[in-house]
């Protein structure tokens, strides 16, 4: 019960925000992933800034 607890209070700023922070998020975590695959994974600031930047647009 103690794990649940931990994974709820760590998913709660997720499923609380707003669909437009959520799309923010899943599309930063979907870059994440893929960047961990790459052995360079320079950029990511400049990457995450653009998804920030079109989202506000």
């Amino acid at each position: 019960m103690t794990n649940d607890y931990n994974i709820n209070s760590v998913q709660e700023p997720i499923t609380t925000a707003s669909p437009e922070v959520r799309q923010i998020i899943e599309r930063v975590l979907k870059l994440e992933k893929d960047k961990l695959y790459q052995k360079n994974f320079r950029n990511i600031n400049d990457d995450i800034l653009t998804i920030i930047k079109e989202s506000i647009q």
